[in-house]
């Protein structure tokens, strides 16, 4: 029980386990930002636009819903909602291009960082060292 608990301690502690959670956890914040702008914001127009204002209610209805003389629901309605699926989508839509633009910058930053003849940004100290490595193994080869 002791080996289990350090081995799970070694995990969690690990650099890529906590970043992940990092990134689920602002993740989640960044989804509920972007559901509101899109509920909020964005779609408010497209509903106003075709005469509503709550688009994500907008359905084909297949079968109306049935009532009985009482008033009590004999069948429900069958009904596609491609208001919702219309709203989903603009969340994935701007979740993804936030993302893209996010990994363009992060691989032009790393692009600029691992070459070596780029001053603007300081080569890291490993990329350094390797290329001395490369620099001091030429210079000992034989030429042919």
């Amino acid at each position: 029980m002791n080996k289990f608990i350090q081995d799970f301690k070694e995990f969690a502690v690990r650099g890529n386990v906590v970043d992940l959670a990092i990134g689920i956890i602002i993740g989640a914040a960044f989804n509920k930002i972007v559901s509101t702008l899109v509920e909020k914001v964005i779609m408010p127009p497209f509903g106003l636009l075709f005469g509503d204002t709550d688009f994500s209610e907008y359905k084909w209805i297949l079968r109306p819903r049935e009532l009985g003389l009482n008033g009590d629901v004999i069948q429900e309605q069958v009904a596609i909602g491609y208001g919702s699926l219309v709203q989903v989508s603009f969340d994935f839509f701007i979740i993804a291009l936030t993302i893209f633009v996010v990994i363009r910058f992060i691989n032009s930053m790393k692009r600029k960082a691992e070459d070596e003849n780029e001053k603007s940004v300081p080569t890291p100290k490993d990329i350094q060292l390797l290329a001395e490595i490369r620099d001091l193994l030429k210079k000992q080869a034989p030429v042919e």
